[in-house]
């Protein structure tokens, strides 16, 4: 099995999902045990030196910064901030997420500037080599002072304490730990607020929801290509010049893509009886580029977040300083989490429009998509199902970053929103791959009605592999396990 190493290199989107994908195991750096190993002696040294208090270190948290803990308090005070913040609700993060939490945390610690011990990075990285999962739930967090409660929770089991999922199966943290032989971790001064502190559970949401919509980017300019096709669309709007006119790189790579795709069909070159295509189809390039564009802002600002320590304090043993500020507020990710969510919904958007007026009965097509409508319905109600889909993604799409309510008694006064942004942003992704599945559906089923003319290379494979999982309609059937399987194709295309 393959081993990725955790170091200073940058950790990109790309990399993360091949870790994903190919269930890399983790191991650390030389270079990155030096830097955890020096900053923790670092700190020892400080807090045996300093007699003023360092914030979280040797006080209080949150709006009880000004009571100091003694020295034999400090472990227990630790702990203490890891059990009465887990306080996380609702409903379960879903595997591969907590997986991208627990790399994210590993990767924030291994620069040396949180103050933990090697043994507590060595035990994430056990956790995530063993499939061991601590039980995390999606509501909780602020998005300020680090993703606190799902943080929290995700930490329990390292004190052997909380629920893991280890073979499908929950189970208590501490029978799982001394079945591998693995003793609670006693934590010292600062680790509890190292974990605790931090952006690790919206930002891999975020992680995740950019490598599903960097896919569904790619599959929607596949799909369009087929429904132009079957609504006997013009190539026009995809020319080169009318597109780098206007120098949106998302618009150009798109329109690009669409001549790519559209190469050598029989279709595009045949003489169109209309003059234009509604905007759904000639717009292609504008909407979809438009969501490229976001993908990549996006792509780059939770790269820069994946790669920085993100907790509270900060601690830097060159410069001999332990600054306290607000690394861990997640305003930062928390536009562009909101920004990418609006994008994916009007990739959804303009995808039920083409699903629309495939089933309206147009340019030689049948009503809804079946040779006798009347009798059967045909394709009415997949459009139905889209829109609904459509209308709860824009509700969806109000920022969560506009929002803040004051915590802790006022010294938490400004908070990001951050998490919701990242789940809300969860439910648009896996909402516009529904819609996507559909507009394939009925693509499909409409260039059928096109025979006997053949569509490019490129169109009539994907075509031919959807209809291994999918079959043409003849007849009225019951749908939904049509577009469950649709939904599947688009999953493992």
């Amino acid at each position: 099995m393959e081993t990725h190493h955790i170091s200073a290199e940058r950790l990109t989107l790309a990399r993360v999902g091949e870790i994903l994908n190919k269930k890399m195991r983790l191991a650390l750096s030389d270079d990155a045990r030096r830097r955890i190993t020096e900053c923790r002696d670092y700190l020892d040294r400080k807090m045996a030196e300093c007699k003023e208090p360092i914030y979280g270190i040797t006080t209080g948290f949150g709006s009880l910064c000004n009571i100091s803990i003694g020295h034999d308090d400090l472990s227990q005070l630790q702990k203490n901030l890891v059990m009465s913040h887990s306080c996380g609700v609702g409903e379960r993060v879903p595997a591969d997420i907590v997986r991208l939490m627990l790399l994210t945390k590993i990767q924030s610690l291994s620069y040396g500037n949180s103050g933990v011990q090697l043994a507590t990075v060595e035990r994430l990285i056990n956790f995530f080599n063993a499939d061991v999962l601590p039980v995390v739930y999606q509501q909780g967090s602020l998005g300020a002072s680090g993703d606190l409660a799902p943080l929290a929770n995700m930490s329990l089991p390292l004190l052997g304490l909380g629920q893991v999922d280890y073979k499908g199966s929950l189970r208590p943290a501490a029978e799982v730990l001394e079945e591998f032989g693995w003793e609670p971790i006693r934590l010292m001064s600062k680790e509890g607020l190292a974990l605790l502190n931090g952006t690790q559970f919206m930002s891999s949401y975020g992680v995740w929801s950019l490598l599903k919509a960097q896919r569904l980017s790619d599959l929607a300019d596949r799909i369009a290509a087929m429904s132009l096709e079957a609504f006997d669309g013009r190539i026009e709007p995809f020319g080169p010049q009318v597109n780098e006119v206007r120098n949106h790189r998302g618009q150009i790579e798109t329109a690009r893509r669409m001549r790519e795709l559209l190469a050598g069909s029989e279709y595009i070159v045949r003489h169109k009886e209309h003059v234009q295509d509604p905007y759904s189809f000639r717009c292609i390039p504008q909407v979809h580029g438009a969501v490229k564009d976001t993908i990549a802002y996006a792509s780059a600002v939770l790269e820069d977040e994946i790669n920085a320590p993100t907790d509270n304090p900060t601690v830097f043993p060159d410069d001999d300083i332990i600054v306290s500020a607000g690394n861990f507020h997640g305003e930062p990710i928390a536009m562009p989490m909101d920004f990418l969510a609006v994008a994916l919904s009007e990739l959804a958007n303009i995808s039920e429009r083409r699903i629309y007026k495939l089933i309206s009965g147009q340019r030689g097509l049948p009503s809804f998509l079946v040779a006798k409508p009347g009798l059967n319905s045909g394709f009415m109600i997949p459009q139905y199902t889209a829109a609904s889909i459509v209308s709860q993604s824009k509700g969806l799409c109000w920022p969560a970053s506009c929002d803040s309510i004051p915590s802790s008694q006022g010294q938490e006064d400004h908070v990001s929103m951050g998490s919701n942004a990242a789940t809300k942003l969860f439910r648009v992704v896996n909402n516009t791959e529904r819609v996507l599945a559909i507009e394939l559906f009925n693509a499909a089923q409409a260039l059928d009605f096109r025979r006997p003319g053949r569509s490019s290379d490129a169109v009539e494979a994907m075509h031919e592999a959807y209809r291994h999982a999918v079959p043409f309609i003849d007849n009225d059937t019951v749908m939904c396990d049509h577009i469950a399987a649709s939904v599947k194709f688009l999953q493992e295309c």
